[in-house]
């Protein structure tokens, strides 16, 4: 199943590295990434699609715990 993830992260160096890690070791693979800097310029907002076979609440709940992550949305792709 593929599921969009909406995150909110702080931005920090090694931020992408770390929710990239976070998603496969929890068996999702992600498929395409794409993110901006917000305004204020201290935070990114990054969607990622993955796919994977395990809950969309295992990877919510891994992502929530990231030190950089201060958001996150887990969304069932159509």
């Amino acid at each position: 199943m593929q599921y969009r993830l909406e995150l909110t992260l702080r931005r920090a160096e090694g931020a992408l590295t770390r929710v990239l890690g976070a998603a496969e070791r929890r068996g999702f693979r992600p498929l395409a990434v794409d993110g901006e800097t917000q305004p204020d310029g201290d935070r990114w907002h990054l969607r990622m699609t993955v796919e994977g076979d395990r809950s969309e609440d295992s990877l919510r709940e891994q992502l929530a715990k990231l030190y950089d992550c201060l958001d996150v949305e887990v969304l069932a792709c159509p």
